[in-house]
Order: structure tokens, then sequence, then C-alpha cells
């Protein structure tokens, strides 16, 4: 199968910078608090946050897997993007091949729009499904809780 893409933009009412700290650089912290029927945990597997550092997603029974590892490939705080991959747990090795994302904050008046764009790649035989939109669906919803986090704690 070839590689397979989406895209998809986000609209919050948090200012670009903070939901990109609190997205990207404190979502090891963040996520158990703001998804806690979904993220059981986050831990750092090698590395200290730059690129090249791996963590792992820990879910809880809610859940269709119990863990995807992600490798953060680049970061730019000044640019507010980063890009990151797959590498295990979830759906890979099982359906996809492999899954690469690029998110951007991009400040908008009122709040930020989160472009992210992902292509990913399915394993021969595996027919097409709606994979790409429940992780769609998943991400949305998880910026849309840090979102409500942020919006009820505004010294966060």
């Amino acid at each position: 199968m070839g590689s397979k893409s989406f895209s998809q933009e986000i609209q919050t009412s948090v200012s670009a910078d903070r939901m990109f700290k609190a997205f990207v650089m404190d979502w090891h912290n963040l996520a158990p608090k703001v998804m806690p029927d979904k993220v059981e945990s986050v831990k750092a597997v090698e590395g200290q946050g730059g690129p090249g550092s791996i963590r792992q997603i820990n879910f809880t029974s809610a859940m269709p897997f119990s863990y995807v590892k992600e490798r953060l490939d680049a970061i730019d705080k000044n640019k507010l993007e980063c890009k990151n991959t797959l590498l295990e747990g979830g759906d890979i090795g099982t359906k996809i091949e492999s899954a690469c994302s690029h998110m951007k904050f991009v400040p908008t008046s009122g709040g930020c729009t989160v472009k992210v764009e992902t292509t990913y790649k399915t394993l021969p035989g595996v027919a097409e499904s709606d994979e790409a939109k429940k992780a769609q669906e998943g991400l949305a919803a998880s910026l849309k809780a840090v979102e409500k986090y942020l919006v009820e704690h505004p010294s966060a």
C-alpha cells in the first residue's frame, strides 16, 4: 500500500504559546489529568524531551490498545511546531506500518489554530478503514481536553 495522509485544523480559545507548551512540552504531566478515562500515564523511555526522545503513552482499559511509543523527530519552540513518529503499540505492526505527524500551533485572534498533517502507511493486505478518522477524532479530543484544562486553570 502507498502512503496516505490527512490534514486537520483544530481551533482553540487558548494562545498558541500556551497550547504548545501544554500539549507538546508538558503532555506527559497533563494527559493523565485531562483524560483520566483514557490515559493512565506517559513515561519517558529515552532522552530528555529533545529530538530523538521517545515516550510511551499507557492507556486505560477503555482504549482498544494498551500503549503507543512515539519519537520526537523535531521541535521548534520559536515556531511552535513539532514532528513525531509512532514507533510501536496501537495499530503499528498490525494495521499500520508507519505513522508520522507534523503539528504547528498558529496564533489567531482569540486563541490559536492547531494545524496537523499526518502521513501513514498501511500494511499490505489491510483494507482501508476508518482508522484515520478515529485518529483525527482522538487528536481533536486530546487538544480540546487540554484547552478546557487551560481555560479552567489560567495560571497553568
